[in-house]
């Protein structure tokens, strides 16, 4: 689950340099969302992923 949230992690952060650039004009708010999104899932996964497993 840690990979799959870091990877769209970096997807949304692409997604977002080209958006924020203005080279992908009309996908730059659709980037926004999905940076956002896929952030809080980041950080989400991060710690409960975390946890002790005893």
């Amino acid at each position: 689950m840690m990979t799959w949230s870091f990877l769209f992690l970096l997807v949304s952060v692409t997604a977002g340099v080209f958006g924020f650039l203005g080279i992908a004009g009309p996908g730059a708010g659709i980037a926004k969302i999905l940076f956002i999104v896929f952030l809080i899932l980041f950080v989400a996964s991060f710690f409960t992923g975390r946890q002790s497993r005893t």
